[in-house]
């Protein structure tokens, strides 16, 4: 098994990081831009293995495509990151052109390759990479939603007091702070409903700080968030290479399922060999679907925007 990350910055190598340690494949290629730069994150990683008991292959490369052949799954970080008070869909220029380059020099050596897109406007960009490929749409997966199901079910367990393993809970719609939607109404504790334990007042709080979760980060830290992002990327490394079909929520080509077509959105999918592999349908009310068409509009706006590029 072989799997590229694209993009050695701080989501790619902790991306990477996480795939070496689980041991996901034996073969790990680490390609970034900038000279030498992905050779020595793969280097110093490589130099952990006798610590940490991993035994996959890791290889640094600038640039060279070759090196990345026969990759069964590539994950795209490449792009600029967040700054302070700068918006997801701001990205969208200079990213677009990266991520499509991306996706070409990936399939002239890996066309069997699922790929997973972190690179921000997630959806958008998605939604760019099923279109310049043509790929099958159960192998183009961006990963978005999975971070913010995360991101929600951490402050679920920060008002609960529990173990976020304990929590069933996910984000559909689009991965922004005002496109994404945390079902509350759907979340469990275990197999009890979270709003039993919650007053409306918490309800709209953990909604509220789920959304800017993102921002929250950037502007903490400078730049975007690295370590959630990097393991949510890896977690769905995962679930394709052991055949988990695991439940995640994952930005998706949808034709139909939750009233959308030609749109790539959050969505739960069970996740597995083939890529994704199910869209499962969450019943939601008339409030929820509203919300959901109105994050579709919104992510449909920023798509316009590769028309112009």
């Amino acid at each position: 098994m072989k799997v590229t990350v694209v993009g050695a910055g701080a989501v790619g190598a902790t991306c990477a990081d996480n795939i070496a340690r689980r041991e996901l494949c034996t073969e790990l290629v680490l390609l970034d831009i900038k000279e030498g730069f992905a050779e020595g994150k793969a280097q110093d990683m490589m130099q952990t293995a006798a610590l940490l008991g991993f035994d996959t292959k890791i290889t640094g490369s600038t640039n060279d495509y070759a090196k990345t052949a026969g990759s069964d799954v590539v994950v795209i970080t490449s792009g600029l990151p967040r700054k302070p008070g700068m918006t997801r869909e701001e990205l969208i220029g200079t990213n677009a052109g990266i991520v499509k380059g991306v996706c070409e020099n990936i399939l002239k050596h890996s066309p069997n390759a699922i790929i997973i897109v972190i690179s921000n406007p997630m959806d958008t960009m998605t939604y760019l990479a099923l279109t310049a490929t043509g790929l099958p749409k159960n192998r183009i997966i961006g990963m978005g939603g999975t971070l913010d199901s995360s991101r929600f079910k951490y402050q679920l367990s920060q008002h609960l007091g529990c173990s976020p393993a304990d929590l069933n809970a996910v984000v559909v719609g689009g991965h922004g702070d005002t496109t994404m939607i945390p079902l509350i109404r759907h979340a469990t504790w275990n197999s009890a409903p979270v709003t039993d334990f919650l007053t409306a007042d918490q309800q709209q709080q953990i909604v509220n700080d789920t959304m800017v979760g993102g921002a929250t980060l950037t502007k903490l830290i400078g730049t975007s968030a690295w370590y959630a992002p990097g393991a949510a990327g890896a977690a769905l490394v995962e679930s394709i290479v052991r055949d988990q079909k695991k439940l995640f929520t994952c930005c998706v080509s949808l034709d139909g399922e939750y009233g959308q077509k030609d749109i790539c959105l959050g969505v739960p999918v069970t996740i597995g060999k083939n890529g994704w592999e199910k869209i499962i349908d969450i019943k939601l009310n008339e409030e929820e679907q509203a919300a959901f068409n109105k994050s579709a509009d919104a992510v449909r706006n920023m798509n316009d925007v590769l028309k112009t590029l």
